[in-house]
């Protein structure tokens, strides 16, 4: 796919601080999606490995060439704070997950925009999936909500 890191919006806010991808788009589960030749790969954002921490482990529960649609939970991924379903965020065909995390989990947490994509489907991206200005306004309102939530708990 290239160096899709290459032009990047930098976001910062309290202690969190990241670059995404002008050329992505990002789903409200914190994934995002570059599309090349009609195929979507999807990752995690910096911000959902953030929340995960380590990542230990992770399943896929649908196989290749199967139908997918956005919101359908396609697999599962255990991190060291917190273990999650894996949410489709493409309409269309599951392509299958990425080989390369084969003893390479760590890749989703140091390269999550570039080796340590996901998985791919062919289709059409959730209509709730914005540029990454609309996804820096999401950050701003998720980070407010957690830091408001320890302010309360305190």
């Amino acid at each position: 796919m290239g160096n899709i890191e290459s032009k990047t919006l930098l976001y910062k806010r309290s202690n969190f601080a990241t670059r995404l991808p002008l050329d992505c788009r990002y789903s409200p589960s914190h994934c995002w999606l570059a599309e090349r030749n009609g195929v979507w790969r999807i990752g995690f954002t910096k911000f959902a490995t953030r929340m995960l921490g380590e990542i230990v482990d992770h399943g896929f529960s649908v196989e290749a060439a199967a139908p997918v649609r956005s919101g359908q939970i396609v697999g599962w991924i255990e991190g060291f704070k917190a273990i999650s379903d894996l949410f489709c965020v493409v309409d269309g065909e599951f392509r299958g997950g990425n080989p390369g995390l084969a003893g390479k989990l760590e890749a989703i947490d140091h390269d999550c925009y570039g080796e340590g994509w996901l998985y791919e489907a062919a289709g059409k991206p959730d209509s709730f999936c914005v540029d990454a200005e609309g996804y820096k306004n999401l950050l701003d309102k998720t980070i407010d909500k957690i830091l408001e939530k320890q302010r309360s708990t305190g």
